[in-house]
């Protein structure tokens, strides 16, 4: 059953022992993010503070920070479960026989009924406050290292529409706060809702959601095409659709479960300096102009609860964002490029500066045709760095990747280096935006790629293998686990939970 609004995903939070609540006062100036750092580094628990400082809303953080949590929140054992139910739609197929055409019958239902439903009212407006009523000054938004500029809003769902189109776009961008109507809007370059501000006719409407059921908040921060409404992939993972209702003083449909929700306009030319802010590159991303986000209305539940999540050096609570969006989308991946097995982003490296690919390889070159692929595909294109490794090598263990990163490579000859689009948060190129792409081919080579007669890999008799596990216990060896060497090995999960 779909979790209806973040009070029930606290609730569960709480009966599933992964809550603490803290009920001294601390200040979200500082404070709050030193206790979150040490309890997302430590494997620990989502924090309710319940009386953060200057505010009388509570502030949930770190509802994200460990696998178990992103698992409760989809309701799956693994995150791949929740990959396996897109790769059903993506891989439909024309049905034969009776049995089949019930089966997609059931998946095109379940399709229609992702869409958004429009309610008449929602508890997201049990309290509405318009013009000089409102005042972000009574939300607990943090700021979290000494070098911000400011006060940021860092988990918001801000929702604009497409002035060409009318499409509904969902992306999760931080807001700077300015005063007690006023923040400023960090669209950057690659993202759909800076595209919806250009393509403006001088103001576009804003609003922006606050306190989402789990599902509907992580939507906000998946990568999609412009053309799907995240607001329908929420639903179709729910399985239960997103209800909305009209905002009070702008012409969006907004989530009617929200704990809070901010209503107004940017306009064109109207920019501000924004940041700096300390990012999830582990550094800060300096002061650059951004459009001012005007607040008209601020809607709220009752004793709102207001969400945010810190961002820094890796890993912190947004590990587990990314993670989830790497298992996913892999299906997504696949369609575009069939012959990959799997891929890792490591949270070490930000997500957009490495990926580790294993393919299925079938011909001279093909490492290459997959890494220019990946480097032509969506927000992918971004990737700084892309390692490639043959079908059997598990991308999540990291030793193992660099293994055959060091056994298979011939630099002179597997490494490839290119230019192309970067991350708009990436400080290290001499152009930002622009930079170079570094591409490293560690599959085993062929004469047909220049290579000598390659040596086969050492690999114990599978009959051998069979006979120790079978006699395992008689060994006495009760410190060394009966799988041979995988008691070393890390993967990228078991690195996070350290």
């Amino acid at each position: 059953m779909a979790l209806r609004d973040l009070r029930e995903w606290i609730a569960l939070l709480e009966r599933e022992g992964e809550l603490h609540r803290i009920s001294a006062e601390v200040d979200p100036h500082l404070e709050v993010t030193e206790i979150v750092d040490r309890t997302v580094k430590a494997g620990g628990p989502a924090l309710l503070f319940e009386r953060p400082k200057g505010s009388t809303h509570p502030l949930l953080i770190n509802q994200f920070g460990t696998e178990r949590r992103m698992c409760l929140a989809f309701g799956v054992e693994r995150l791949d479960d929740v990959a396996a139910k897109l790769a059903d739609v993506l891989e439909m197929q024309p049905p034969e026989g009776l049995a089949a055409k019930v089966r997609g019958l059931r998946m095109l239902k379940s399709i229609a009924d992702s869409r958004p439903k429009v309610v008449r009212s929602g508890p997201s407006q049990e309290v509405v406050l318009r013009g000089d009523e409102v005042d972000l000054g009574l939300l607990p938004v943090m700021t979290c290292w000494p070098g911000d500029a400011g006060p940021f809003v860092t988990l918001p769902a801000v929702i604009t529409h497409d002035p060409r189109t009318g499409g509904r776009n969902v992306g999760m961008y931080r807001l700077q706060v300015l005063g007690p109507r006023s923040t400023a809007m960090h669209w950057q370059l690659h993202k759909d809702g800076r595209a919806d501000y250009l393509f403006s006719d001088g103001r576009l409407e804003v609003a922006v959601a606050l306190g989402l059921d789990p599902v509907t908040a992580y939507s906000a921060s998946a990568p999609l095409p412009k053309h799907i409404d995240e607001l329908m992939l929420a639903g179709f993972l729910r399985g239960e659709p997103v209800e909305l209702v009209k905002g009070v003083s702008v012409d969006i449909e907004v989530p009617a479960q929200a704990e809070i929700v901010l209503e107004g306009y940017v306009a064109r030319d109207d920019l501000v300096d924004e940041g700096p802010f300390g990012d999830h590159t582990g550094y800060y991303t300096p002061a650059e102009p951004f459009p001012v986000f005007h607040v008209t209305a601020m809607t709220m539940r009752r004793d709102a609860v207001y969400p945010s999540i810190v961002v820094g050096k890796p890993p912190q609570e947004d590990a587990w964002l990314g993670k989830a969006t790497e298992r996913i989308f892999l299906p997504a991946i696949r369609m575009s490029v069939p012959e990959i097995v799997d891929y890792d982003l490591p949270v070490a490296g930000a997500f957009h500066n490495l990926a580790i690919v294993s393919i299925r390889k079938s011909f001279p070159g093909h490492a290459r045709k997959v890494m220019n692929a990946l480097w032509g595909l969506g927000l992918l294109s971004l990737t700084k760095g892309i390692v490639v490794v043959d079908a059997h090598v598990d991308v999540h263990d990291y030793e193992q990747v660099l293994f055959y990163a060091g056994a298979n490579v011939d630099p002179k000859r597997d490494v490839v280096i290119g230019e192309g689009p970067l991350d708009h948060l990436d400080h290290a190129p001499t152009l930002q935006f622009l930079g170079g792409k570094i591409g490293i081919d560690a599959t085993a080579k062929s004469p047909a790629e220049g290579a000598r007669e390659w040596p086969p890999e050492i690999e114990m008799a599978a009959e051998v293998r069979e006979l120790v596990d079978r006699r395992w216990a008689e060994y006495g060896l009760d410190a060394v686990p009966p799988a041979g060497n995988g008691a070393i090995r890390q993967s990228s999960r078991s690195l996070l939970r350290r």
